[in-house]
This record gives C-alpha cells, structure tokens and sequence, in this order.
C-alpha cells in the first residue's frame, strides 16, 4: 500500500511538472493569439483557456521517455526555451492583426477618417476604421473555429521545436523576416482599394481647382472623400476579410508559411 503511494506520487509529480512544460509554451502563444489573447477578456478566463488547450496538446506534444531535469539549473534551461517558443509562434499569428492595423490607417488616411478613433480590441487606439476590421475580423476566426484550428496549430510548433530544444536563431530570422513582409504586403492589399480611390479624388480635385480657382474645393470634397469612403468600406469589407481569413488560416494550417 505505501509502495503504491509513493508511485502515485511520484508519477503525480512527474505529471504535474510535464504539464507545467506544455502551459509555458500553450500560455505564452495564447497570450497573443487574435481573439484568445485579447485585453477584454479576463486574465482568468485567458488562463483557463490556457489550462484547457494544455490538457488537449499535453499528450501529444511530450515525447515518450522524455527525460525530466534533476536541478534547478536544468529546470531553467528547460522552461525558459519554452517561453520564448511559445511567444514567437503567438507573434506569427499576432501579425495578421497587425495587418488590419496597418490597413485601416492606411485607409483611414486616404480617406479623411484619421480623426475618428474608436474603442479598441488591444491596448493601442487605433482608427474607427481600423477598428471596423479588427473587430469584424474576430468574430470571423470565432465563427470559424478557431478552438480547434489552435490545437493543432500548437501541435505543429512542437513538431517544429520540441520540448527541451532551443528555438533556433536561423528559424527565428528565417520564418520572422517572411512574416514581418507578408504582413505589410497583406496590409496594403487591403488598403488598395481605397489607395486608389484617394488617387482619383486627389486628381480630380486638382482638376476643378485649375478650373475653378476661387472655389474651395477641399471644403466641398472633404464630405465627399468621407461619404466614399464609407461607402467603399461597406462594399469591400465583404471582399477583403475573407481575404484575410484565408491568410490566417494558411499561418494556422502552416506556421509562418508563406500565405496565399
């Protein structure tokens, strides 16, 4: 009885100590991820979900016979690499938000709309427009499941780097250029619709000040830019987020692929 016990025991600690491995890596990636990382969301309801997905990737992401640290020494090096692991992979997907961010400034400024900022999904206000998106965007990967595209995205980061193994620098810059590129190109292919609307505006406006000098032409057109904007922003936004979901879900499927 006392043999059966301390075997419990032993095997409780061991399991609790494994399970505190997978939570570094799992609650660091969640910390950022779209919609799960967000600043609304309670911070325990954000560890609960961190606690969830540890169950749910635990199994898998421990290899067998894997070999536990005997010294507070070893049990640095071990959580440590798991942190910064974590962190990274939760960057790749932070990145698609970037985008929207970068998309609705951009926007914003070609449409006069810079001035109006709205409440905020992060901790930095951001443009009305810009916040349009975000928001949008995140009901969007809530619809779409992302409670389970996540597993398997934190599966993937494990068959990248496993547990125990320090991210590699080469990885790191290799995988981290590609993103930070993919994630202004993505930005401004959204924002091009309305990049090109400003230019017709500008040009027009120019047009009937040479023709019309004593009219003032930017009181009249800057109703007009807003107005369009507005109306360019509800006809595209059904053509550009699913532009952009189709992005996420190609950095979920493969981390820090290239996107399509």
């Amino acid at each position: 009885m006392i043999d059966t016990i301390g075997l419990l025991t032993s095997r409780s600690q061991e399991a609790l100590w494994l399970g505190l491995i997978v939570f570094l890596r799992v609650g660091a990636t969640l910390a950022l991820v779209p919609l799960f990382g967000e600043q609304v969301i309670p911070m325990r309801v954000r560890i609960a979900i961190s606690l969830a997905f540890t169950l749910i990737v635990a199994p898998a992401a421990i290899p067998a016979g894997f070999a536990m640290p005997t010294s507070f020494r070893g049990a640095i090096g071990l959580t440590g690499p798991e942190v910064l692991a974590g962190i990274f992979f939760g960057l790749l997907l932070r990145f698609m938000i970037f985008a929207l961010q970068i998309a609705g400034a951009i926007i914003a400024q070609s449409t006069s709309l810079s001035q109006l900022f709205g409440g905020t999904a992060g901790a930095d206000p951001q443009a009305a427009v810009g916040q349009i998106l975000t928001v949008t965007a995140l009901a969007l990967v809530a619809l779409t499941g992302l409670h389970t595209t996540f597993a398997a995205y934190m599966l993937q980061t494990y068959a990248m780097v496993p547990v125990g193994a320090p991210i590699s620098a080469a990885l790191v810059a290799e995988i981290g250029v590609r993103s930070v590129a993919q994630t202004f190109v993505l930005g401004f292919t959204l924002a091009v619709p309305f990049v090109v609307a400003s230019l017709l505006y500008n040009v027009m406006l120019g047009i009937m000040n040479r023709a019309m000098p004593q009219l003032m032409v930017s009181f009249v057109g800057a109703p007009a830019i807003a107005g369009g904007g507005l109306v360019l922003l509800w006809v595209c936004a059904p053509i550009l987020l699913p532009i952009w979901l189709n992005a996420f879900a190609a950095t979920l499927a493969l981390p820090g692929g290239q996107m399509p």
